[in-house]
């Protein structure tokens, strides 16, 4: 089968999760602006809730599937975007530090109140400026040159390293309560916020 007739399951993957997480980033920045509007503070469950998401799913299960099968086997046939892969790389170790960063800027809102909302906003939007440049190079440089250089036994590879990853997650649980988590964000979020579900 030739290459480029063959759709990997894995870029479905990705590319849903990619939603899933912007959905998630988008519904914090709207409580995050709305704030800082002078509306009225949302429950701060919903914002635990949504650094408890970004903390645990990128890195405890998109990145390292990114970063032990897909880039690897891009860096096996082509060396045109290590640099870039190796960006990335960098980005899923930075992205758990500023994930800390925003949960003790919560917990100082939390305790000490308006005052210190500045500062968990800007690290906030700064988040999300840095995941939605990170998710933009992932589609836009790296998928389009994967598609070109990998193989269709690579891809196979790749998928069925991603398909493991899944059934793993499903054997212990794990996706069905980050699907749970996803839904009471996105849901509550839309409510509170009175935006549509951005699914």
């Amino acid at each position: 089968m030739c290459a480029r007739n063959f759709h990997p399951i894995s870029i479905d993957i990705i590319q849903q999760e990619h939603q899933h997480l912007s959905a998630v980033i988008q519904t914090m920045l709207e409580f995050v602006r709305s704030t800082d509007k002078g509306d009225a503070p949302p429950d701060l469950k919903l914002f635990r809730a949504i650094l408890f998401y970004i903390s645990e799913y990128p890195e405890k299960v998109h990145h390292p599937k990114e970063d032990r099968f897909l880039f690897s086997k891009i860096k096996e046939r082509t060396h045109q975007l290590d640099n870039v892969l190796d960006a990335l790389i960098e980005q899923h170790g930075n992205g758990e530090c500023l994930v800390r960063n925003l949960h003790n800027a919560l917990l100082k809102y939390e305790f000490c109140g308006a005052p210190a909302f500045p500062h968990f906003r800007d690290l906030a939007e700064q988040y999300a400026l840095f995941y939605y440049a990170h998710m933009h190079a992932e589609e836009n440089d790296v998928l389009p040159v994967a598609k070109l250089v990998l193989n269709v036994t690579d891809w196979q590879e790749v998928d069925q390293a991603f398909m493991e990853n899944r059934h793993q997650l499903d054997d212990t649980g794990e996706r069905y309560r980050y699907e749970q988590l996803f839904s009471y964000i996105v849901s509550n979020g839309s409510i509170a916020a009175g935006a549509p579900d951005p699914l």
